[in-house]
């Protein structure tokens, strides 16, 4: 990949900024996360333009990771209030949408469900004719409640999604400038996983837009006119147009990136990565350097979905994280992007785990003068509770007993010195603090099918051939260079639950920007 790049990370304490030429990093700058989000990415995009001596005009592309999507399903706020669609005839009446979700979220989203005849078999074969009078029926009641963000689910639509795309027409009619989420692009199998990965999006359709904006806004102020891209949850790149239409598949961005950042600035394609940020740690495992991912669906905040999501382990520990020391404790709650104006050695009133890595001379920051009071031995005994908590999580993280080499990353890895149980040796690389940001810069553009086929009017290598070539034009679609795509997943599941001869296919492509 030629030309300039900008790689962001906006996380809940910091945005991180890198200023890529190829693969020569030639600047990388941290800058507290603002609350306005705008002006804390144009601040690191400025300070990464600066600090590389290059002009704004040279610059080709931006990549940004946001952890904005993950935070508002969390802490269930700026979700929009969703119309629920599910294509099923008689199927799957047994289970209502939302069975399972928290209170706080289900009451957060739920702009009513209407389950209308229509879904697929299998083998394709309509469970029942689509309900086109229901649709506009429910649309109606929808549009009376204000409700502008629909869900659409249809049984089997991964075999065949013609139903959820009639649907979606029938529903631009009715509620003109009403957001639509199909399941088909979005979710796998499992319906009721697939159903609820489709409504967090639709929920999400306002902070994309939002969020999206910002971004555009923050690119304006620091002078830059090139395309933005998003990272997806995969490490790939999406354009903003797709984040906004898709923000749940950038949930598990930030970790992603700081995982294939880890892998670029080491040349190590098998290991484990721990990277501390301003309020979380979190540990993931390189594998032929992609993120190993998880084997189930991943669950969000209490929600059942099936993503393909990094397998990572994350938990409250960060420079942010206050420190009480009678009786100790460290974490989770942390003063996130509030370190400079809270934390004792910036002047304010908070103990937290900088003061005490400041207060240890583990790092230069503020003013190290006002946390020379601190007693020696519970600065040994905080650090040494930080250490113990980092090597329990690796030793669930490794893929094996054996020791294995470590990536040491994020602004908050100043909390960690010398070697750790568990590992082989403990790697602290050139620009490591803004490994998420790298990650960001070296991403690529992806394409991905995933469909369930039955085989006994087809052939394997047909239904291959077929699934590998909807993932290259999904990547071309997305903004890849057609003369320079790799496929780099080509995977067949054989479903034996299922009648006749049923197979799951999976293709994924990637390449650089066009």
């Amino acid at each position: 990949m030629s030309g300039l790049r900008i790689g962001v990370d906006v996380g809940g304490t910091n945005t991180d900024a890198a200023l890529l030429r190829g693969a020569q990093v030639l600047a990388t700058v941290k800058a507290p996360t603002s609350a306005d989000v705008t002006s804390g990415v144009a601040a690191a995009i400025g300070a990464v333009i600066a600090r590389g001596g290059v002009a704004a005009a040279e610059v080709t592309s931006v990549m940004i990771g946001t952890t904005h999507f993950l935070n508002a399903v969390i802490e269930g706020k700026h979700l929009q209030k969703v119309g629920i669609l599910r294509l099923c005839g008689r199927a799957t009446r047994a289970l209502m949408p939302l069975t399972g979700w928290p209170a706080s979220l289900r009451d957060a989203v739920d702009g009513g469900a209407a389950l209308v005849d229509g879904g697929v078999n299998v083998d394709t074969r309509p469970i029942a004719p689509l309900d086109h009078d229901a649709i506009r029926a429910a649309c109606r009641g929808w549009r009376a409640k204000g409700v502008t963000s629909v869900a659409v689910t249809g049984v089997f639509s991964l075999a065949d999604p013609g139903m959820e795309q009639t649907a979606a027409r029938i529903i631009a009619e009715e509620m003109p400038g009403a957001f639509v989420s199909l399941s088909h692009r979005i979710g796998v199998n499992g319906f009721l996983r697939r159903e609820n990965a489709t409504i967090l999006n639709a929920a999400l359709a306002g902070l994309g837009l939002h969020t999206v904006a910002a971004f555009g806004a923050a690119m304006a102020a620091a002078g830059l006119g090139c395309p933005l891209w998003l990272t997806q949850n995969d490490g790939t790149l999406m354009t903003a147009e797709t984040a906004a239409r898709f923000p749940i598949l950038t949930l598990a961005s930030g970790p992603t990136n700081s995982l294939r950042g880890a892998a670029f600035l080491t040349g190590l394609r098998d290991a484990v990565v721990i990277d501390i940020g301003g309020t979380t740690t979190d540990i993931g495992v390189l594998v032929a350097g992609f993120p190993r991912s998880r084997s189930e669906g991943a669950e969000i905040a209490g929600i059942a979905t099936n993503f393909r999501l990094p397998d990572v382990l994350s938990f409250g520990l960060g420079g942010g994280s206050l420190v009480c020391l009678s009786p100790l404790s460290i974490g989770p709650e942390s003063v996130g992007f509030r370190l400079t104006e809270k934390a004792r050695v910036f002047g304010g009133g908070d103990l937290t785990a900088t003061d005490i890595a400041v207060a240890a001379g583990l790092a230069e920051l503020g003013d190290p003068a006002l946390v020379a009071g601190l007693a020696a031995d519970d600065l040994r005994q905080v650090l040494a509770a930080m250490r113990l908590r980092v090597e329990e999580a690796l030793d669930r993280m490794k893929p094996s007993s054996e020791p294995v080499p470590v990536v040491l990353v994020g602004g908050g890895a100043i909390l960690i010195s010398g070697p750790l149980d568990g590992a082989s040796a403990v790697l602290r690389p050139d620009h490591a603090g803004s490994a998420n940001a790298v990650g960001a810069a070296i991403a690529q553009v992806s394409g991905e099918a995933d469909r369930v086929v039955v085989l006994d009017g087809t052939t394997r290598e047909k239904a291959l051939a077929e699934a590998t070539e909807t993932a290259r034009r999904r990547a071309i679609e997305a903004g890849a260079d057609p003369d320079r795509l790799e496929v780099v997943e080509l995977e067949d599941h054989p479903l034996a639950y299922l009648p006749g001869h049923t197979t799951r296919i999976r293709a994924k492509v990637v390449g650089d920007i066009a």
